[in-house]
């Protein structure tokens, strides 16, 4: 009997630090979301947010945090779930509208065989994502047109961009990344990335939390030695290491210094010259190296403030 009631104890233990870490999670999540759509203007009232569904973890965050929000934003905007059917074979098409049909959000489905285009043009044993991605945004700017959608959605997180600036850094040689905000390449539409404050560790809880029917992107093959996926392993590796570090990376694209860095196309070096006026905020000729913090020792715990701690 004692082990009986010991177990129902520990169990109902349990679930409430279950559902205790669930809500901490989300008030994090939609505080997130929120500051970055206040920080760049993202949604305004009236828009039309067309939400990409590709049925993965981000996207399924993306559309579930909106929705959430939406019902006490201090504006009026609506959203519409678009996901484009590239016929996969095997792809799973009744699982999305089941599923957006479940949520009362209007949506559409968009059939279009990029697939076969791919897999025609694309050499075997070559990535596939360039122009996977390429016949993808064709569609979905022509679908954002059909429906009157005046901003376009999209699911990237912030670990998507800090590891775009780096392939960018050491495949693209330019300082590059992935911008929270952007006017589309056509001229016509406005991209905005709505989570992109947000970690890709706490998308992954979020989605086992409210157990979003994901589907996987099987058209390549789920290709390990994809240059993003080495990437983003690697930085995963540092942050395991120092816990920090992607946060730090990720602030650093907010703060740039055109002065110290080499384009001359936002600094004026070749006219730059000594005016032998003292100025209190001037640079130093020799800098202080930033002194990065020791490694934890083996089996330490690292412990960081979080606001969201108490109920």
């Amino acid at each position: 009997m004692n082990t009986t009631m010991d177990t129902i104890t520990t169990d109902a233990a349990a679930a409430k630090k279950a559902a205790f870490e669930a809500n901490k999670l989300s008030k994090r999540l939609h505080r997130q979301v929120g500051q970055a759509i206040g920080d760049f203007n993202m949604i305004e009232a009236g828009d039309r947010v067309m939400v990409c569904m590709s049925g993965g973890k981000d996207s399924h965050a993306l559309l579930d945090i909106l929705l959430s929000m939406r019902q006490r934003a201090p504006i009026d905007f609506s959203i519409v779930a678009v996901n484009l059917d590239q016929k996969q074979p095997g792809f799973p098409a009744e699982v999305l509208p089941a599923y957006l049909k479940s949520r009362g959000v209007e949506f559409r489905i968009e059939e279009q065989d990029t697939y076969s285009i791919v897999k025609r043009l694309v050499p075997e044993g070559q990535t596939m994502c360039s122009l996977c991605s390429r016949l993808r945004r064709g569609v979905l700017y022509r679908v954002a047109s059909e429906i009157g959608a005046t901003k376009i959605a999209l699911g990237h997180h912030r670990d998507d961009m800090v590891v775009t600036l780096l392939m960018n850094m050491f495949f693209g040689s330019r300082m590059k990344g992935m911008p929270p905000k952007l006017v589309s390449d056509d001229g016509r539409h406005v991209v905005i990335r709505p989570l992109a404050y947000v970690a890709e560790t706490d998308l992954e809880r979020w989605a086992e939390h409210r157990a979003f029917p994901i589907i996987p992107c099987s058209l390549c093959g789920n290709q390990e030695n994809l240059q993003r996926v080495q990437t983003k392993k690697m930085i995963r590796e540092w942050e395991r290491q120092y816990p920090g570090r992607i946060d730090n990376m990720f602030t650093a694209m907010g703060n740039i210094v055109p002065s110290h860095m080499m384009d001359r196309k936002l600094y004026p070096f070749e006219t730059l010259r000594a005016t032998g006026v003292a100025d209190v905020d001037g640079d130093k000729a020799f800098d202080e190296e930033p002194c990065a913090p020791p490694p934890p020792a083996p089996g330490a715990l690292r412990i960081a403030p979080d606001s969201e701690d108490t109920p």
